[in-house]
């Protein structure tokens, strides 16, 4: 079948965004021109991967073929290749999810290549080769929504090491006594900042928390330590921040002001910087994630 986006020579992708809350996936070119998608709520790991492999193999039958698929996914995942677990979530507070292998089961069903990373390593590799991280050398993506995560590029490689980064784990001092909710660490940046803990926190959904809620000015200090101590650790050019959390209009602002007062100008900035420079949104908006996905998707291709 022959349609107006399938030029001779295109190759298509299949990508996917898979998050907490949904999995986003779609057919990706190699310009970035999303030709397909389609967004499929998180339930169960079989209900949620049968139906992404529903989707793609609809999108088969319509002629666009494609042989890798680029997962971005929630974790922490087992990333290490030599491993006999290779490709799953691990433990996770996301029931029901730990201990899936969620590469198996779309290798099988869509007999094609996958190639994988955290949904946080994959947004931070999309805006720094098109979004807002370009030309860095280091660089952070951070995402505070259903729950929080992040990814490190240092020269244009996401971190694994160990394991990978699980950089909304990091234990902060809770502001004025609040109580964490992470069922792994309790007062860690996830357990005090999502989406999940906001509402868990303060008994109502953070996106209906007025914008004189104290709420607010708590999630702030939280994420100005996060910023202090990605800045005295990694040395990031850009800390790059998504989210549905962060689309609260002013938390940027203060996260930044409260960021500087934290570091109490320890840190000397290239002339002409400031943190109102390093620390910003994505350059991708909402399709950081689903970009590196298919930025997976390439280089494994």
């Amino acid at each position: 079948m022959q349609t107006e986006n399938m030029k001779p020579g295109t190759t298509f992708y299949a990508v996917v965004e898979g998050g907490g809350t949904k999995f986003n996936c779609a057919i990706v070119d190699q310009q970035r021109n999303v030709l397909q998608d389609t967004r499929i709520p998180t339930t169960s790991p079989e209900e949620t991967i049968d139906a992404v492999c529903r989707f793609f193999l609809a999108q088969r039958e319509q002629g666009y073929a494609f042989s890798t698929l680029g997962l971005a996914c929630f974790g922490p995942l087992d990333l290490d290749p030599n491993s006999s677990s290779y490709g799953s979530v691990t433990a996770t507070p996301k029931p029901l999810w730990s201990h899936y292998n969620v590469v198996n089961h779309l290798t099988s069903k869509l007999g094609c290549q996958v190639a994988i990373d955290t949904d946080v390593n994959g947004a931070a590799l999309a805006e720094y080769l098109w979004g807002a991280s370009q030309d860095t050398q280091v660089s952070v993506y951070m995402t505070i929504g259903t729950g929080v995560g992040g990814g490190v590029i240092v020269n244009g490689r996401p971190i694994h090491g160990l394991i990978h980064p699980e950089i909304g784990h990091m234990l902060i001092a809770p502001p004025d006594n609040i109580r964490g909710v992470c069922p792994f660490h309790g007062n860690c940046v996830e357990g005090l900042a999502s989406g999940t803990a906001m509402g868990k926190i303060w008994q109502q959904p953070a996106e209906t928390l007025p914008a004189d809620h104290p709420a607010w000015e708590a999630q702030a200090q939280v994420l100005a330590t996060l910023c202090h101590n990605l800045l005295v650790c990694y040395s990031p050019q850009k800390i790059v921040f998504g989210g549905g959390v962060m689309a609260k209009p002013g938390l940027l602002d203060r996260v930044i002001q409260l960021t500087n007062t934290s570091l109490n100008q320890y840190l000397m900035m290239p002339t002409g910087l400031s943190l109102d420079d390093i620390i910003c949104l994505p350059g991708l908006g909402e399709r950081s994630g689903l970009f590196g996905a298919l930025a997976l998707a390439m280089e494994e291709g």
